[in-house]
């Protein structure tokens, strides 16, 4: 059984500690604002949830997700971290957070600069491109539902959609598509992190990111892409 300690519950920390539950896994989930403010989420996700400070979710995770968006000088539990898997689930968006020259240039990745501040984990990039609210418009009932609900399906089911995942490290890799597997997902391996941006806003894969691609024709539009600074 896994733990996942999701560092972040806003609408995507929430919306993936809730698939994650309803595949079984157990969930640590810790804020900035306290355990104390989680009290009904957990509740509301049920035994398999409980809520943390940072420190000790980032402990207790087999898996660590960080469910925020990556700034220069933020307070990680390194040491905790260390030596585990770190999804970031981030995407970098200049108007959010500000102008990040090394990844306007093409230099570096900002899955890269989430690498070094965390230099002893294998962090990886993944969940970045499919949507943890309802979709708009709402066509049938079920598109109410968070795309990475409404888009699940099991192993070997007609149409099954793909994730991709970046990382440095293969074994992270193999951890993260064992969990997509898990929630419903193929994987399409775009490593190393240097290869993430790929996956980013903007790119041809971006472009179906609502109702999601299977996984040849997300391999090929990952190939289209093009490279911002280059």
């Amino acid at each position: 059984m896994t733990t996942l300690g999701i560092l972040g519950t806003g609408q995507a920390g929430s919306t993936l500690a809730r698939a994650a539950v309803t595949a079984g896994c157990d969930v640590v989930l810790a804020n900035s604002r306290g355990p104390e403010t989680l009290r009904d989420l957990v509740s509301d996700l049920g035994p398999r949830a409980r809520a943390a400070g940072a420190e000790e979710a980032a402990a207790l995770a087999d898996v660590a997700v960080l469910a925020f968006p990556y700034a220069p000088g933020a307070r990680l539990p390194v040491e905790q971290l260390a030596g585990k898997v770190v999804v970031d689930t981030n995407n970098y968006m200049a108007w959010r957070d500000g102008v990040i020259a090394e990844v306007e240039s093409g230099r570096a990745t900002v899955h890269e600069l989430r690498q070094g501040q965390l230099p002893a984990s294998a962090v990886v990039k993944a969940f970045t491109h499919v949507q943890f609210h309802g979709r708009h418009p709402v066509r049938v009932p079920s598109d109410a539902l968070p795309g990475l609900l409404r888009l699940a399906r099991p192993a070997g089911a007609p149409h099954r959609k793909a994730l991709v995942v970046s990382s440095d490290s293969p074994e992270a890799v193999e951890v993260v598509t064992r969990l997509y597997d898990d929630l419903g997902f193929d994987a399409v391996d775009n490593s190393p992190l240097s290869e993430s941006w790929r996956s980013a806003p903007g790119t041809p894969m971006w472009h179906h990111h609502v109702d999601g691609r299977g996984r040849q024709e997300l391999e090929r539009d990952l190939r289209r892409a093009t490279r911002p600074g280059g």
